[in-house]
């Protein structure tokens, strides 16, 4: 059976013999993969001809809603995912953080949509103010590329590494190309097959390659971006092509690191954490049968407790059943493949030239259900370099710091002190994850801080957090996941971090008015609308964007700023009228800030009648920025800011309906200008509420 490639909005096989792949667990063949033939110009011709566009004139919040229901409708087919990813060497649990993970990635992605606007393009931070008369002004907003994003996969996860790529550039608005590792690309193709078979996504939003990625970095430009995950070698060979160079392309890579864990000085053999340190290890060392870019490659132990902690992480390891994952009582499968078991056990030969082998073998190992050498399985390997600082010939230091088995294998090394554990931490050059396993705040403060520069994330393991902890190797969509140096220098998520890989940032000028009418978010200083009724009056879709009230004015007394201290109970000696205020910020006795805040709001809220407005929401970005002293006339300039989509809740039984949920509304932003009688600004802030739709 030949794999098929889905490119110009067709399914079509490769020519020529192509790729043989193989069933990890029993050494079957179960497809070949080839994309001979196959015009890789016409390819990215295509996505961005027609997948470009037809994602871009999407708004942000459409295209969240279209991950969100393309998740959904892959959770419908878990169970053909599952039976054919165990091919891959994969248990339930291995399988489940690939498929339910990836699926899970969409999801979290698809609520990022609530943090941009409904809209083709979005604001991107603050505005800034450029001239003295407030005239002028500068913002940057956040567009589309226009080309497409090329994703080239690592073998190790061929759902999650495709779901967590594609979710990030469909919801930025830009089409891309996946090309998974061929030895695992039957499980990515059989994902794919129901994503195009949902019609979820608009043609030409996702194309992909089973095979070799041939010639199609030739043909990248300035607009495509590329992203990468695998090892350091192969990226660094693909981020050196002559034409991206040339072209100025984006290039994110993420690749395999040799990740580190600690064990604090703190812990003994009798606190909760020593028992979280050995568990956290045998789960990264037999998850996916090591083969994870955060597995933990190295580990760093207090000289002193080498001998307790090898003897049970030993006695641990030997609790793990290895086998065929169909097997109910297997909790660590096989390797990708054959070539992959080859590729590990070679690079152990290098680590024993500083290690030796204190559990595991390289030769034997006991499997059930399964035939050990017609399967990929290797047994775990637990190696010990008692002098991690020692120069190798051959290597810049050590190669327990420069080379990786990409599979079960960890190397424990002593050290004396934390400070000696942050330096071998560095001597990765690079990591993406490391996790210190400590519950002393002082330890774990001093490792982070010195760690940090060169990780992409630290774990700070105790009792208190380790029942709810993702774990060591759990890359998580709202964080960043990447990591300087060896590392790659990427992001692959990071929450809108990732996003913005796809999206190009420009800086526009002009005058207020102009700027809002641009934006769809009104800017302080520009001009105001009319409304013709009062704001509150109106409902969702009514609202637009600068329309303006002016309030009545209102003194403010002695008396008001005294009974406003009563009722807060706030008597901060500035609003106690017979303080002396000599040698403090202000002349006299000041109204508290909160005071002129509840006045704003007692001017600009219309009456006693029910109105769309259902509720406040919040306040974000309140400043005072001028005392108001006894004597003051205040008055509120009030503006529609901004207008929110809110999605109605979600509601599977009767009993989760709460009051309110059969109200569809929106959420508006107003910018709120406490204005004295010199027309100065004593306070600004944005008011949040929550408007009824007209339309139910």
């Amino acid at each position: 059976m030949k794999l098929e490639n889905y490119i110009l909005g067709n399914w079509i096989t490769g020519d020529g013999d192509g790729q043989q792949l193989f069933n990890a667990i029993t050494g079957a063949p179960i497809a070949t993969a080839s994309t001979q033939g196959l015009d890789f110009k016409k390819i990215l011709e295509y996505g961005r001809i027609t997948g470009n566009p037809a994602l871009r004139k999407m708004t942000f919040h459409e295209r969240g809603n279209m991950l969100k229901e393309l998740a959904l409708y892959l959770r419908n087919h878990l169970d053909k995912f599952y039976a054919i990813s165990y091919k891959t060497g994969a248990t339930k649990a291995d399988s489940w953080v690939d498929i339910e993970g990836g699926i899970g990635n969409l999801f979290a992605n698809a609520s990022l949509r609530r943090k941009l606007s409904n809209d083709v393009f979005c604001v991107d931070g603050d505005s800034h103010n450029l001239s003295p008369n407030k005239t002028f002004m500068g913002t940057h907003i956040l567009v589309p590329k226009e080309g497409v994003a090329i994703h080239i996969n690592a073998f190790n996860f061929p759902v999650w590494g495709m779901l967590e790529k594609i979710a990030v550039n469909l919801l930025a608005g830009m089409p891309c190309v996946v090309k998974p590792a061929s030895v695992t690309s039957y499980l990515t193709e059989a994902v794919v097959k129901e994503i195009i078979a949902s019609k979820i996504l608009p043609e030409g939003a996702l194309q992909l390659i089973c095979g070799s990625a041939g010639d199609m970095l030739d043909h990248v430009n300035s607009q495509d971006v590329v992203t990468f995950t695998g090892s350091a070698s192969t990226g660094l060979l693909l981020k050196s092509n002559s034409n991206i160079l040339r072209e100025n392309v984006p290039f994110n890579m993420e690749a395999d690191s040799l990740n580190c864990i600690v064990l604090g000085e703190d812990v003994t053999p009798e606190t909760p954490e020593w028992n979280i340190f050995i568990k956290e290890i045998r789960k990264e060392m037999t998850l996916k049968a090591g083969q994870r870019c955060t597995g933990i490659r190295r580990i760093f132990v207090p000289e002193n407790k080498i001998e307790e902690v090898l003897k049970d992480i030993s006695t641990s390891l030997s609790q793990t059943v290895i086998g065929n994952p169909l097997n109910e009582n297997v909790r660590m499968g096989s390797l990708a493949g054959q070539l992959q078991r080859k590729e590990v056990k070679e690079q152990v030969q290098k680590l024993l030239t500083c290690s030796k082998i204190v559990y595991g073998s390289l030769d034997t190992v006991k499997v059930i259900d399964a035939d050990s050498a017609q399967g990929a399985f290797m047994s775990p390997i637990l190696l010990l370099n008692e002098f991690p600082l020692k120069s190798i010939s051959g290597y810049t230091i050590n190669p327990s710091h420069e080379v990786e088995a990409f599979g079960p294998v960890s190397t424990i090394m002593p050290y004396k002190k934390i400070n000696d554990t942050i330096a071998l931490s560095k001597l990765g050059k690079g990591s993406l994850v490391s996790t210190i396993v400590t519950a002393n705040y002082k330890i774990a403060q001093q490792y982070v801080i010195g760690a940090a520069s060169h990780h992409g994330r630290i774990l700070v393991l105790n009792n208190e957090c380790a029942k709810e902890s993702t774990g060591h190797g759990s890359p998580l969509p709202l964080l960043v996941h990447g990591g300087p140096g060896r590392a790659g220098g990427g992001e692959e998520m990071g929450g809108l971090r990732g996003v913005k890989h796809y999206l190009q940032r420009t800086a526009i000028q002009g005058s207020p008015t102009t700027i809002t009418a641009i934006t769809n978010i009104y800017q302080q200083f520009a001009q105001g609308k009319n409304p013709s009724k009062h704001l509150f009056t109106k409902y969702f879709e009514e609202l637009e964007i600068g329309e303006q009230i002016i309030t009545e004015k209102r003194t403010i007394t002695s008396e008001d700023i005294n009974k406003f201290a009563d009722l807060s109970g706030d008597h901060f000696y500035a609003h106690i009228k017979t303080t002396d205020f000599e040698g403090t910020m202000f002349e006299q006795q000041v109204a508290h800030g909160y005071f002129i805040m509840s006045i704003a709001a007692g001017l600009f809220v219309d009456g006693y009648k029910k109105n769309p407005v259902l509720l406040n929401y919040g306040i974000d970005e309140l400043r005072f920025t001028k005392p108001v002293y006894p004597g003051a006339e205040i008055h509120i300039r009030f503006t529609c800011k901004e207008k929110l989509l809110n999605d109605k809740r979600v509601v599977e039984n009767l009993q989760d309906i709460k009051r309110g949920d059969e109200i569809d509304k929106g959420i508006v932003k107003w910018l709120v200008e406490m204005i004295d009688e010199t027309e100065e600004v004593t306070g600004v802030a944005t008011i949040l509420t929550m408007v009824a739709k007209k339309v139910q």
